[in-house]
C-alpha cells in the first residue's frame, strides 16, 4: 500500500498547501480517522523544526518528542483535534486546535496544561462488571464509575498518566463551546439553544458568539464543549 497521499485529495482539516507539490505523506493506522495529519507533516510543514522524513525519523528516535504524554517513533502518526504535542529539549507545548475555517493549527500551552487532553463524548456504553465505558471523539476508551454523570456531548479532560478524569463539563445551554467543523469553524461562543429535532436528523445548535455581536447556528456534531481557559494556553 502506497504511503503517499495526493496534495488535492487531503481533508480541508490538514495544514498544507494543496497545489505546492503533487504528493504528501499518508497517516499512518490510528486516531483521528481521515482527519488524524502524519506527525511528519506537522514537525516539516507547520513547525519547520525537520526539512525532511529522515531528519523526523532521527528527532524522534531521540524520545524527546511525545504526543499526549508518550513518546512516539512514528513519522505518520496521526495527528488531530485537541492532541497535546510536548518538545522535551525546547521546553515547548502545543494543543491541535482548528481555526477559522477548519484547518488544525498550534496553540501554545504551558507544561502544566500538556499533562492533560480535552476530549468529546462520542460513546458511552454499559460493560461487563457494573462500569461505564466512554468513547471519545478520537477512539480513546476509558473505564469510569457506573454512578458518574457523563453523557455524550460533554467534555471531559484526561489526566495524561493515568487516564483520570480530571475535569467534566456538560453538554447544555449556556456552555462555553467551539465549533470545529463546518462554516463556522474555530469560532468559540455561548450555546444559546439546542433545537431538538424529531428522528434520525441532526440536532442543530445556536451559539451566541464570544464577542456577542453575532450568533451563528451549526449541527449539534460539530460541537465541542470547552472551559474560559481553554484557548487561553494556560490550562484546561
Amino acid at each position: 500500500m502506497t504511503k503517499h497521499q495526493k496534495r488535492l485529495a487531503v481533508p480541508k482539516s490538514w495544514p498544507v498547501e494543496r497545489k505546492e507539490e503533487t504528493y504528501t505523506t499518508k497517516a499512518g493506522a490510528g486516531p483521528h480517522g481521515e482527519d488524524g495529519v502524519p506527525l511528519l507533516i506537522v514537525l516539516r510543514d507547520v513547525l519547520g523544526y525537520v526539512n525532511s522524513k529522515k531528519e523526523a525519523r532521527y528527532a524522534l528516535d531521540q524520545d524527546s518528542i511525545l504526543v499526549n504524554g508518550k513518546t512516539v517513533s512514528d513519522e505518520r502518526l496521526p495527528i488531530g483535534m485537541f492532541d497535546i504535542l510536548a518538545f522535551r529539549e525546547r521546553e515547548e507545548y502545543y494543543r491541535v486546535f482548528p481555526d477559522e475555517g477548519g484547518r488544525l493549527s498550534l496553540t501554545p500551552i504551558d507544561a502544566d496544561a500538556a499533562g492533560s487532553k480535552l476530549g468529546k463524548i462520542a460513546g458511552k456504553t454499559q460493560v461487563a462488571g457494573g462500569d461505564t465505558q466512554l468513547t471519545l471523539h478520537d477512539g480513546q476508551t476509558l473505564l469510569v464509575d457506573d454512578d458518574a454523570d457523563y453523557n455524550t456531548n460533554d467534555s471531559i479532560v484526561v489526566s495524561n498518566d493515568g487516564e483520570e478524569v480530571v475535569a467534566h463539563f456538560t453538554y447544555e445551554e449556556g456552555a462555553l463551546v467551539t465549533a470545529v467543523r463546518g462554516a463556522h469553524a474555530g469560532q468559540i461562543g455561548t450555546i444559546d439553544e439546542i433545537q431538538v429535532t424529531p428522528g434520525s436528523a441532526a440536532n442543530n445548535v445556536l451559539i451566541e458568539a464570544e464577542d456577542g455581536d453575532d450568533r451563528f447556528e451549526t449541527v449539534e456534531e460539530y460541537v465541542v464543549v470547552i472551559d474560559e481557559n481553554f484557548t487561553d494556553g494556560d490550562g484546561e
